[in-house]
Order: structure tokens, then C-alpha cells, then sequence
């Protein structure tokens, strides 16, 4: 196969290993979009709850699983919930 000029340069550098997978690159991008929204979305309202010591936990745990800090993950909750995307679960 003949190529031309500007083929075999890029050929070269692509065996050079001087090019990155596009599905890292959009991984990085969709990255830093998402911590960029996160950014954004201050909040700016202080709300103080009491709750079943029990319950606090178990938001803990969950948030952790979810690494998140837990506040973050009750407000993000709160937020779903009231949104519409969160729903009860049927009992």
C-alpha cells in the first residue's frame, strides 16, 4: 500500500506511542465536566435536621460506599427526592 507523505507521519508517530485512546481523553473530559457542575452548583442555605442516630448511620455507611462525604449524599438525596428522579420504594 502506498501512502502518502502526511500518512506516514502520522503511521510513525502512532507507532511512536505520541497518541492517547480518545476513551481516556472523553473519560477526562466527562471528569472534569461533572467536577466543573458540581462546582457551580453552590450551596448556599445552612438546614439543621435531627434524625434516628441509626438512620445517620446508615447514610454514613451508604455514603461511603458511595464516596461521598455524607452530608453531601443526604442533600443529594433530599434534592432527587424532591425532583421526582428518587421514588418510594413499594413496601
Amino acid at each position: 500500500m502506498k501512502l502518502t507523505q502526511e500518512e506516514k507521519g502520522l503511521l510513525d508517530s502512532v507507532e511512536k506511542g505520541e497518541w492517547k485512546s480518545a476513551s481516556r481523553t472523553l473519560h477526562a473530559k466527562r471528569l472534569v465536566t461533572a467536577m466543573a457542575a458540581r462546582a457551580t452548583l453552590r450551596k448556599d442555605k445552612r438546614v439543621n435536621i435531627r434524625m434516628a442516630e441509626r438512620d445517620l448511620i446508615r447514610f454514613q455507611k451508604t455514603a461511603v460506599h458511595e464516596g461521598l462525604p455524607y452530608q453531601t449524599f443526604i442533600s443529594s438525596i433530599l434534592h432527587k427526592y424532591i425532583n421526582g428522579p428518587l421514588i418510594e420504594k413499594a413496601g
